[in-house]
C-alpha cells in the first residue's frame, strides 16, 4: 500500500508539473513551412515540381534528337547528351530510366546500359550493373571514381528503375578562372528503387576516366545532363525540385524565452 502511494504522488507531481510548465522557444522568427501536395502515388511529381518530362514532349530539353516512344525519352544513335534549359542549383530530383531489355552476350562491364546523370559537372552513374561486374566506382548509383553506392539494388535489364537524388550545390571561390578555395563542398543523398545508396556523401569534384576528382570552376546554377554513351537508355517521369542550399539559422528576432 505504501509503495502504491509514493507512485501516485509520483506520478501527481509529473502530471502537475507538465501542466504548469511553460515550453521554452529560441526567440528565431521562423517561417511557416509551405504547404505541398505530395503525388498521390510514389514518385509522382508534388504540387511545386518543376516537370522536366513527363512523355508528351521534349520543350524542357535542348537536344531535340532525342525520340519520345510510348511516352519515354530514348537515346536515338549517336543522339549526343541532352540536357535542360533552366538552370539550378541545389534541388530533389526524380527521374526513372530503364537499361536495354536485350543484352549484347559480349558486351560486359561499362559496354552495358550506360549513361549517367550530370547534376552540373557531378555524375552519378546509370549502367546495367545486375549480374554484371565492373570497377565499383563506376558501377550503377557511384558517383563516377568517387564512390560505389553502399548496395547493389539494380533491377534486370529492361525493367524500370528510380533514383531520387537530394543534391547541394558547392560553394567555390573562383579568382581568375580557378578555383582558390572550396568553401563548401557538394554534397549528395540517393535513393534508388526506394533503397538509400549514398547518405549526404561528400563529392570530391568532377569525375574524370584518367585523373583524380578535382573542383573546377563553374557558375552556381547548372543545367541537368543525360549522357549519350552509346546505349538506347530510356528515361520517363524526370521531375526537379529547387531546394535551399543554405541551412543556417536566420537571426534571433529575440532571446531564448518560455512561452506562455
Amino acid at each position: 500500500m505504501k509503495k502504491f502511494l509514493v507512485l501516485s504522488a509520483m506520478l501527481m507531481f509529473c502530471c502537475a508539473t507538465l501542466l504548469f510548465a511553460k515550453d521554452w522557444r529560441s526567440g528565431i522568427d521562423w517561417k511557416e513551412p509551405a504547404v505541398v501536395t505530395p503525388g498521390e502515388k510514389c514518385g509522382n511529381p508534388p504540387s511545386d515540381a518543376t516537370i522536366l518530362f513527363d512523355g508528351k514532349d521534349l520543350s524542357a530539353w535542348e537536344n531535340q534528337k532525342w525520340k519520345i516512344e510510348n511516352g519515354e525519352m530514348v537515346i536515338p544513335p549517336k543522339g549526343g547528351t541532352n540536357r535542360t534549359k533552366e538552370k539550378f542549383g541545389s534541388f530533389q530530383l526524380h527521374i526513372e530510366f530503364a537499361t536495354p531489355a536485350e543484352v549484347n552476350p559480349k558486351a560486359t562491364g561499362q559496354q552495358r546500359g550506360n549513361s549517367g546523370v550530370y547534376l552540373g559537372k557531378y555524375e552519378l552513374q546509370i549502367l546495367d550493373s545486375y549480374e554484371n561486374t565492373t570497377y565499383f566506382d563506376g558501377q550503377c548509383g557511384s558517383i563516377y571514381k568517387q564512390r560505389p553506392p553502399q548496395v547493389n539494388v539494380c533491377r534486370k535489364p529492361g525493367e524500370w528503375q528510380s533514383y531520387d537524388i537530394l543534391f547541394t550545390r558547392p560553394d567555390l571561390k573562383i579568382e581568375d578562372g580557378k578555383v582558390k578555395e572550396v568553401v563548401r563542398p557538394a554534397y549528395i543523398t540517393v535513393l534508388q528503387n526506394g533503397v538509400m545508396i549514398l547518405n549526404h556523401h561528400e563529392i570530391e569534384g568532377t569525375g574524370f576516366y584518367d585523373q583524380p576528382p578535382r573542383y573546377e570552376p563553374h557558375p552556381p546554377m547548372m543545367p541537368i545532363e543525360l549522357q549519350d554513351h552509346g546505349n538506347p537508355v530510356r528515361f520517363r517521369n524526370i521531375w526537379i525540385r529547387p531546394i535551399p542550399d543554405d541551412n543556417t539559422k536566420p537571426p534571433r528576432v529575440r532571446e531564448p524565452y518560455y512561452h506562455q
